[in-house]
């Protein structure tokens, strides 16, 4: 009985941009789409908002106060494929876009 062992390569993508982030996972998934998966799945993780609060004037009218805000928008794939195939050296050549922070994990 032959068993198949299935290894797992997690992708996590960031950016500040969400519409960057979509295309850049749908780019990541037609690479790897010609090549023989077994699964591919993304799931959205919660977007992380910072925010920051300044004065306007720096000496009166503390009551005046502006807002600012980061969010930081995050994408988890998880690919699922044989050993035999070199998936990682195909994530590694991807030219991603400008602001897409991403993380290869191995597992």
């Amino acid at each position: 009985m032959k068993m198949k062992t299935n290894a797992k390569i997690r992708v996590r993508l960031e950016s500040f941009n969400a519409e960057l982030l979509v295309s850049s996972c749908q780019k990541i998934i037609e690479t790897l789409g010609n090549t023989s998966l077994n699964s591919i799945g993304i799931i959205s993780l919660p977007t992380a908002k910072r925010i920051y609060c300044v004065l306007r004037s720096p000496h009166v009218d503390k009551d005046s106060r502006e807002h600012f805000e980061i969010r930081v928008h995050k994408r988890i794939l998880e690919i699922y494929y044989e050993p035999e195939v070199p998936i990682f050296d195909l994530l590694a050549e991807i030219d991603l876009a400008p602001g897409i922070f991403y993380r290869i994990c191995l597992s």
